[in-house]
């Protein structure tokens, strides 16, 4: 497995965002799942998956597939009460960073119990007002 993705594995559901950031490319793009819209840098994309790992309980990665650049990670998690499954798409750049970072999830009502707990917390974190440049 690749380095990259099996350190991934290790930090991701932690929340620390010094180790996410580590992994991610200066200019990386992020897809949540809960809109449709994308984030890009290293900062502001660390800042939003350190707050989903602190929301997620009882995550783990269930299989991963892939090969070089592009991987698929599916998770299992649960957001409060909440079931859900989800994947990770990954694509590497050249340096064995994560370049692009995409999430989809469901059931439906886990990801709107996401989405609403990803607010409450960006309500409460300053940096977000300055990352809301980021988002494209």
């Amino acid at each position: 497995m690749h380095a990259t993705i099996k350190r991934m594995q290790e930090v991701v559901a932690k929340g620390n965002e010094d180790d996410i950031k580590s992994l991610l490319a200066e200019d990386v793009t992020f897809q949540p799942p809960t809109y449709w819209a994308t984030w890009t840098g290293r900062e502001p994309v660390a800042a939003v998956l350190g707050h989903v790992g602190q929301i997620f309980t009882d995550f783990r990665y269930r299989r991963i597939m892939g090969d070089g650049k592009d991987w698929a990670l599916e998770f299992q998690c649960k957001v409060g009460d909440l079931d859900c499954v989800g994947v990770d798409l990954i694509t590497l750049n050249d340096a064995d960073e994560i370049q692009h970072f995409e999430v989809v999830m469901r059931p439906y009502k886990t990801v709107g119990a996401l989405r609403d707990a990803i607010m409450q917390r960006v309500m409460t974190d300053a940096r977000f007002l300055k990352f809301k440049d980021a988002m494209s």
